[in-house]
């Protein structure tokens, strides 16, 4: 592991916790247009009457009247229009969920436009109700105060505001399309692989790590979705019980309080662990192994992939029917494996000082992620031969893109599911000849060879 890699990993996490939040940005923002809302109308008061003539002229020329209209309609409608927004939001949710899965809310959860929409608007209302306080007209004690520099800054809010609305409306109706969500799943699968692995391909371990006497299960503190996992904690937790530790679960796994979620033995030349190492080292297992009550993409590798085959599968149900985005979707996943087959998907080992193995942690394999792209679209597909024919493409693909022994035989007990799946199917001749075709050419690929296809 270098310093670089876990450094990426650690952002990937602190970033995803962020950009999946609604309120941060839009709270940030509520808070400087406060701030400006008071000290805007300070420097109103300093400056008011030594501007040029050339300056006040673009600015609001109004008494305290017109001021109160212009501030009290900006944030009426202000607080109207981010209704209308949140209302947007709330029915696109509802129909990802319903029309593709319910797992790519998140998607819209991390919407940097829904952000910066729902900021702009809120800051707008604050910042008009802010000023709105500070407009005085003339009374017996006192003269009257009109923030000419504050009130056209509110106006010039409120048009950036429309324009916000508007341009957040295209948003959304490119955002809804399957297209758009294929595309946001594939690209932050992307980025997650590649920030957790690297952009090599080499035998899972090079370093064996053999059990000694001794063996401890660890088990897990609390139960929920493996998000993520502290890579410094866990190997300081390891070198100081002097233990090596393996850690059996991957990330988007379930895990149960109290069942074991990894092992552990003495260091190789070490007396076995006391009970007492053994319960300090389960502990802070545990404190690095972080879980939570939905799946996320910090450092859950097949995340991505499974949204793109939820969404596939939801296609192919009855209620949908809709075979053509199951294709589309088998091609991001197609995508997706070949980008994994050209990575280091084997386990992650954590080294010591001394460069002595302390941590194990796995990580899915190239077969396992094919497995998951390839099963459920095959069952729930079989009877459509456009989208048996884009799974056996999907194969062909993945077969050019790795040569590793172990993933060639997956490869190859993959076609001979879909074969035998095929031939269970009431497919015309002209359909059974190109299935026949399609399986030779992943065999043919299988080989390193890839003839140009008749058509």
């Amino acid at each position: 592991m270098t310093a670089r890699g876990s450094s990426r990993r650690r952002r990937g996490v602190s970033g995803d916790a962020w950009r999946t939040r609604l309120w941060p940005l839009p709270t940030a923002g509520v808070g400087v247009a406060a701030l400006l809302g008071v000290g805007l109308p300070l420097v109103d008061a300093r400056v008011i009457g030594g501007l040029p003539a050339k300056v006040t002229a673009f600015l609001f020329s109004g008494g305290p009247e017109a001021a109160r209209t212009v501030l009290s309609v900006i944030a009426g409608s202000l607080i109207t229009v981010t209704s209308l927004t949140f209302s947007l939001t709330v029915v696109t949710l509802q129909l990802a969920s319903s029309q593709y899965s319910p797992r790519l809310l998140r998607t819209f959860a991390q919407d940097r436009f829904v952000h910066v929409t729902l900021a702009l608007l809120l800051s707008t209302f604050t910042y008009s109700v802010t000023v709105l306080r500070t407009v005085r007209a003339s009374l017996d004690d006192q003269t009257a105060f009109v923030p000419q520099l504050s009130v056209t800054v509110a106006y010039l809010l409120a048009l950036a505001s429309v324009v916000g609305l508007v341009v957040f409306l295209a948003h959304l109706a490119r955002q809804i399309r399957v297209e758009s969500l294929l595309h946001s799943v594939h690209a932050e699968a992307v980025e997650t692989m590649r920030r957790c692995t690297d952009a090599k391909e080499q035998p899972a371990a090079s370093t064996p790590v053999t059990p000694v006497t001794g063996t401890v299960s660890l088990c897990a503190a609390s139960s929920g979705f493996l998000t993520s996992v502290d890579e410094a904690a866990l190997l300081g937790a390891a070198v100081d019980a002097g233990a090596v530790v393996v850690l059996d679960r991957l990330p988007g796994d379930s895990l149960i309080a109290g069942t074991p979620i990894a092992v552990a033995w003495p260091l190789a030349g070490t007396a076995t662990l006391d009970r007492r190492a053994v319960t300090v080292l389960s502990e802070r297992v545990a404190d690095a192994v972080r879980t939570g009550f939905e799946r996320t993409a910090a450092q859950d590798m097949a995340f991505g992939l499974r949204q793109i085959v939820d969404v596939a599968v939801k296609a192919l149900s009855p209620g949908i029917n809709d075979p053509t985005t199951a294709v589309h979707a088998l091609s991001h996943a197609s995508a997706l494996l070949c980008e994994a087959a050209g990575r280091d998907l084997g386990p992650l080992l954590l080294r010591d000082g001394s460069g002595r193995v302390r941590v194990v942690l796995r990580r899915p394999d190239l077969p396992a992620l094919i497995d998951l792209a390839v099963s459920q679209p095959r069952r729930y597909g079989a009877a459509d031969p456009e989208v048996m024919g884009r799974l056996f493409t999907l194969l062909r693909e993945v077969a050019w893109s790795t040569h590793r022994t172990e993933h060639r035989a997956a490869l190859n007990e993959q076609l001979v599911r879909l074969c035998a799946t095929v031939e269970r199917q009431a497919y015309d001749d002209a359909e059974r000849s190109r299935m026949d075709a399609l399986a030779r050419s992943v065999r043919e690929a299988v080989d390193e060879r890839w003839p140009p296809s008749d058509s």
